[in-house]
């Protein structure tokens, strides 16, 4: 997938919120690939709740090393709780991953059924599982699924860059709500801009819109 200046939700972005624009035009053009593995991809935010990214990502390859390269259903059922800590999770986690199995394995949580459901359906299906929550399930919206309208305020790295380009303190849902309903029906192309914004660093810096 590739975004930028004839994309729709460039054009439109870039029409309802100047500030943002200018993000846009200071990032440029963003392609990516929707990750396809769905049960990889949840299995990493477990691991990475509460941790940083080069923590969660030290132990998510050891798990990979464990499962022989691939992180599937079906590896980690051969794995015992004891084996699944030994890579450095905490006895919760480890608990999450083994549920997070079960469900699948078991057709209690079939993910390629997911294309053909709404996000809110998406999300009460995945926030029945213990350890994955509202943040979690809108990752996998965005980044798995690719749907195109989703606002991930429980995300610290997003409201990072939303500090950063809004000059506010203000982060309550109901705020952050508010003040990106503009962005409507692109949210999950705004907010892959404000990540981008601060993986280049440029949150490091005052945000002008003039300069």
């Amino acid at each position: 997938m590739i975004l930028d200046n004839t994309s729709p939700a460039i054009k439109h972005l870039c029409t309802v919120d100047k500030r943002l624009g200018k993000v846009i035009s200071m990032v440029g053009s963003i392609s990516y690939i929707p990750h396809e593995d769905g049960f990889a991809f949840l299995a990493h935010e477990i691991i990475e709740q509460m941790l940083s990214i080069k923590a969660g990502k030290c132990i998510y390859n050891r798990l990979v090393n464990l499962c022989n390269g691939t992180i599937t259903p079906e590896a980690i059922s051969r794995l015992s709780r004891d084996e699944i800590k030994s890579v450095g999770m905490s006895n919760a986690k480890a608990d999450y991953i083994q549920n997070l199995t079960n469900a699948v394995l078991n057709n209690d949580l079939i993910l390629s059924n997911f294309d053909e459901l709404s996000d809110e359906c998406i999300t009460s299906k995945l926030v029945k599982l213990r350890g994955i929550g509202n943040w979690t399930a809108k990752m996998y919206l965005i980044f798995v699924l690719d749907r195109p309208d989703v606002l991930p305020y429980e995300d610290g790295a997003f409201l990072q860059s939303y500090r950063w380009l809004y000059k506010t303190e203000d982060c309550t849902p109901s705020s952050v709500l508010q003040k990106c309903k503009k962005w409507k029906p692109y949210s999950s192309t705004a907010a892959r801009y404000l990540y981008r914004a601060l993986d280049m660093g440029l949150t490091k810096t005052t945000f002008h819109l003039y300069k």
